[in-house]
């Protein structure tokens, strides 16, 4: 076997381990090996539809790689507590609240998630103050009875932005480093809230 064959049965097994791969982290590092002996393979054998194909899908498989190693670090991020949902406010604009302004009752629907983005607010029951920069509004999302566990107000004039639950679910799902943050917050909350304030955490339809 010479070595340009030995360059194409091992582009190709690569190539086939790629098929195997579970995880896409593992599978884009095997298919940019395998890409780069498709371009020896293609060089030194002459065979330009081959060589083209795989001078494209180089920097395409590098491109893919870099943004899984980007995302793996922002859910490495949200996990020690140190994602920032700041971008929330870019995509959608902040409306002001006055002082005593209620947000959410405990017992309505979960219709949207907020960002604080200027200003302080309490969630009665618990005692507990969401300041710039925090979610509010997300264990409704999640809890069985569809509904808000707490009360928010405005202790001061705020800058609030609303992210509506197709949004937020949408988020949520197709982001990880944000998913992990929000599972990160509502244990947090649940926990800090528990700690204070058991009885606020029981359902209103409950007697």
């Amino acid at each position: 076997m010479n070595v340009i064959d030995f360059l194409g049965w091992a582009a190709a097994a690569l190539t086939f381990l790629t098929f195997s791969m579970r995880t896409m982290l593992p599978l884009r590092v095997v298919a940019i090996g395998a890409n780069v002996l498709f371009i020896a393979y293609g060089t030194l054998g002459g065979l330009y539809p081959v060589l083209a194909l795989h001078l494209i899908l180089l920097p395409f498989n590098i491109f893919r790689l870099v943004e899984i190693l980007k995302m793996t670090a922002k859910v490495r991020r949200a996990r020690t507590g140190e994602f920032d949902p700041g971008w929330i406010s870019q995509l959608l604009p902040a409306k002001p609240c006055a002082q005593g302004a209620v947000i959410f009752r405990k017992g309505d629907a979960p219709d949207y998630l907020y960002y604080v983005v200027s200003g302080r607010v309490r969630l009665v029951e618990a005692d507990l103050v969401v300041g710039p920069g925090e979610l509010l509004g997300e264990i409704a999302f999640f809890s069985e009875a569809k509904e808000r566990t707490l009360t928010a107000v405005c202790d001061t004039p705020c800058e609030i932005v609303s992210v509506d639950e197709r949004a937020f679910m949408q988020l949520y799902h197709q982001n990880p480093a944000f998913g992990m943050y929000v599972v990160r917050l509502v244990a947090r909350r649940l926990l800090d809230g528990m700690a204070k304030a058991p009885a606020a955490y029981l359902p209103v339809s409950e007697p």
